[in-house]
């Protein structure tokens, strides 16, 4: 059981800082406090709109560098500024996918949440073969096309389409979630010092929240691979493949 980045990926976007985070214990009966964070996004979106901010642009070049229009697809944390600037608010979904939108919004960073019990491990962000299948959040079956970036995992099945644009309805938080993967990814110069903020922001609000330890790691072209250690249901340490 692990994640990483295909060496293509980093061949290709050199500039790319992933952080990762696994964590059990998750209920969706908690309430975890989000106003700091949307405190400081309001305050960002007060001197600008999200598409001046560097962290999207950066990311606007990557999808543009795949062939992709940038205001056709935004990626996830662009899509949610864009969605607080003109509502207000955001939807109240699952409490933990709530905590990772608020620390989205603060950061102007994708970040993704799976159902880790739904992945067929281990979990790759890879270029799409296009033999793969993602199910949307409707329940249709779509196949990416050869070349586009996506997580999937051993048994073919993509859990994110346009890497950082939209995730799959199969590994999504639902109520019965209780361990999950969260990762986030930056492109932009500074995303070094960035993504171990967030992931940090993470942990200490996870931590506090649900009665989880976190394991973490920001990954790097030398050390691409992320091998969480798990637990069984009784607690004990299962080690992973």
């Amino acid at each position: 059981m692990y994640f990483q980045h295909d060496a293509a990926l980093w061949r290709d976007f050199p500039a790319l800082v992933p952080g990762v985070l696994y964590a059990e214990g998750i209920t969706a009966d908690a309430a975890p406090d989000t106003d700091p964070y949307i405190a400081t996004a309001k305050a960002r979106l007060a001197d600008g709109p999200e598409s001046e901010f560097p962290e999207i642009q950066a990311w606007r070049r990557a999808f543009a560098r795949m062939g992709l229009k940038p205001t056709q697809y935004r990626c996830a944390a662009e899509s949610l500024l864009r969605r607080f600037r003109t509502q207000g608010s955001l939807p109240r979904l699952h409490p933990l996918v709530e905590e990772c939108n608020a620390v989205s919004l603060a950061f102007a960073v994708p970040v993704a949440v799976l159902d880790a019990d739904q992945v067929a491990w281990p979990l790759e962000v890879r270029y799409a073969s296009g033999d793969e299948d993602y199910l949307t959040f409707g329940g249709e079956v779509e196949h990416p096309a050869p070349g586009e970036v996506i997580f999937v995992d051993q048994a073919g099945q993509a859990h994110a389409r346009r890497w950082t644009n939209r995730q799959s309805g199969r590994s999504a938080v639902s109520p019965a979630t209780s361990t999950v993967l969260i990762v986030a990814e930056a492109l932009h110069e500074g995303a070094s010092t960035t993504i171990p903020e967030l992931i940090d922001a993470l942990t200490t609000e996870i931590g506090t929240t649900w009665p989880a330890t976190p394991q973490i790691a920001v990954l790097t072209p030398a050390s691409p691979r992320f091998t969480p250690h798990v637990h069984d249901r009784e607690g004990s340490l299962v080690w992973a493949d």
